[in-house]
């Protein structure tokens, strides 16, 4: 059990089961060591953009001042801990004179927007400009609204640049970028081409940042070194991938829902009059709007005769992106003054959009929709105090291919608040890692390993790359002192939850966590049985022997030797033998400790932790 942090659970492709090695057989150390080495070029080349960044010099933003605080004020709702906490990141990135990099993380509707809002306002402040990038055109229209309505009582000029403008509007926007009068742009993939110009560019948000190809990453690149950067991401970032980046890139994590939002109820139905009928009524008969997703453009306005035969008093208005700009705008702006009942469109409303008066959405042939886009579509719905709805739609269970079934559950599963972060070990993770890391990450190399074993490599190569690192593999001590510890059944009847405490205890690293755990441990299931506070302190020595690069601790009557890796140095001999009674240098890398009758683990436990001081690495 105390190895169980080697055992991992395999996620990678679906579509192809990973090839398996033999034991004993160097097949799965030169895969492994493969992977490392593209993964140093990866790594290379993060340190590489982020040491340019450190050594360039940006704007360092002045202080806040009483515009600043009356701007904070006007903010209609009250602000989560997790947003405060990024606003006071993002503020406190951009007064110092290194230019900032930072990710903001959060689940769909939990205030990214706002700690983006007032980043602008105080770039803007310093007389600075500020360029907004969103991936679709219709997220561009609905963050224009937002900051015209969250800058209304300044004297700020606030544009959208994208393909609902026409060419002489387009020109006019331009030209005021040059020439400054347009404080704040916000638009699509046209911000990236050559004849934009700023001014004085100082800080650039980007929104859904993993929906930006490498190409597109690859021209941000050219204004990064001396520009304050915000990106925002909706896609989730799993704990091991955040740890691989958190040595490169500055991030913050908004978890807190904001008060009064309620989880989005989800129900898998089949196709049917009366589901459709009885959702759409219920949303209407409460003064709301409906969202109904039929992403076939070849036969959406049929879809629409049916839906406006099912429900002749209902308006519907239909979206997606063969629809002219101009009438896509117009359609937009009517449903969102409320002029339709249901709007039918797409996957074209999954990014961003924020419609507060929709809380219900029916998602048709929801099992051709990957995991991603059925969060993200989820979203859409749910962003007010209402109880908001979702409907995934299948055209019944026989036909429905298994790996459709296992993303619709997976859905309706994770529908609590702030649950995309439990997404880590689903394919949507896999792809906003791909994405976060750009085109020189292969999902081949991924799938080989499987994601948790590729972010561990990439956190070793980041940390080698920083000089953290001596030798490449890090150490996975042995520990033989003749004890036995396990969680009993009694203790934990539910064989899941028992492996998974098992499983959390053995990833454990850091000695002082066991602590918090335990007292988890105690809060949730009662007095700790003698076996478990043995499997404990176990573990606990095995995160100390880590720490300390003992490869091997073995007891043998009353003596423990520990063996040390080749790398450590035991100084000064003479001194530490004095200083350490019950400690005996046998040879250079082996120490002998002497043990008394009572209580085996704590005496090893008290050694180890004496032995800091000790060692050098």
């Amino acid at each position: 059990l105390d190895r169980l942090n080697l055992v991992q659970r395999y996620i990678g492709s679906n579509s192809t089961p990973p090839p398996l090695g033999r034991l004993g057989h160097s097949a799965w150390k030169k895969m492994k060591d493969k992977v490392k080495h593209s993964l140093r070029d990866v790594a290379r080349e993060l340190l590489r953009l982020y040491a340019a960044r450190q050594i360039s010099s940006g704007n360092a933003f002045s202080s806040d001042n009483h515009w600043h605080q009356e701007f904070d004020a006007f903010f209609e709702y009250e602000e989560t801990p997790h947003q405060l906490q990024a606003i006071q990141d993002v503020k406190a990135d951009l007064e110092k004179p290194k230019p900032m990099d930072r990710l903001v993380c959060g689940d769909v509707g939990y205030g990214k927007t706002e700690v983006a809002m007032r980043a602008a306002f105080k770039s803007v402040m310093d007389s600075k400009q500020v360029a907004v990038l969103v991936p679709t055109t219709i997220l561009a229209q609905q963050h224009l609204q937002t900051f015209h309505r969250r800058f209304a009582h300044y004297p700020i000029r606030i544009e959208a640049l994208s393909r609902f403008k026409s060419r002489q509007e387009q020109r006019g926007i331009i030209r005021g970028l040059k020439e400054g009068s347009v404080q704040i742009v916000i638009g699509t993939h046209r911000l990236l081409q050559k004849d934009i110009q700023f001014r004085e560019l100082g800080l650039l948000v980007i929104d859904e940042e993993q929906r930006f190809g490498v190409n597109h990453k690859e021209k941000l690149k050219q204004l990064r070194k001396d520009v304050d950067v915000l990106a925002l991401t909706a896609t989730p970032i799993p704990r091991t991938l955040h740890l691989s980046l958190a040595g490169i890139r500055d991030i913050s994590i908004i978890e807190t829902p904001p008060e009064d939002r309620l989880p989005i109820q989800t129900y898998v139905r089949g196709f049917s009059n009366g589901v459709i009928r009885e959702a759409i009524l219920r949303e209407l008969e409460r003064g709301g709007q409906v969202f109904f997703v039929h992403n076939r453009v070849g036969n959406i306005e049929v879809m629409g005769e049916y839906l406006q035969q099912l429900i002749p008093q209902a308006k519907i208005g239909i979206a997606h992106g063969q629809v002219q700009e101009r009438e896509l705008e117009e359609i937009m702006v009517r449903f969102l003054g409320r002029e339709f009942d249901i709007l039918l469109s797409t996957t074209i409303i999954e990014s961003g959009l924020d419609i507060p008066s929709v809380n219900t959405i029916i998602i048709n042939r929801a099992d051709h929709l990957g995991l991603a886009q059925l969060y993200q579509l989820r979203g859409r719905v749910g962003r007010d105090r209402y109880q908001a709805y979702a409907y995934l739609l299948i055209p019944g269970e026989d036909i429905t291919s298994e790996k459709a079934k296992k993303r619709l559950q997976a859905v309706k599963e994770l529908s609590a608040l702030g649950s995309s972060f439990q997404l880590a070990s689903r394919d949507m993770e896999i792809r906003g890692a791909g994405n976060m890391l750009g085109h020189q990450q292969s999902g081949q190399q991924m799938s080989a390993v499987g994601f948790e074993l590729y972010c561990n490599l990439l956190e070793e190569s980041v940390r080698e790359l920083k000089g953290e690192f001596f030798d490449g593999e890090e150490i996975e001590p042995e520990v033989l002192l003749e004890q036995e510890g396990y969680i009993p059944e009694e203790f934990i009847v539910n064989s899941n939850q028992r492996l998974d405490i098992c499983k959390r205890l053995s990833d454990i690293k850091a000695p002082e966590d066991f602590r918090c755990i335990q007292e988890e441990l105690e809060d949730r299931y009662g007095a700790l049985p003698n076996a478990l506070e043995i499997f404990l302190c176990l573990l606990e020595i095995k995160a100390l022997a880590r720490k300390l690069r003992i490869m091997k601790l073995e007891r043998e009557k009353e003596t423990v030797f520990l063996y040390f890796s080749p790398h450590v140095t035991l100084i000064p001999f003479e001194r530490f033998e004095e200083e350490k009674e019950n400690l005996t240098l046998m040879k250079e890398h082996v120490l002998c400790l002497k043990l008394e009758e009572d209580n085996i683990l704590e005496q090893v436990k008290t050694a180890l932790m004496g032995l800091m001081k000790y060692i050098t690495i």
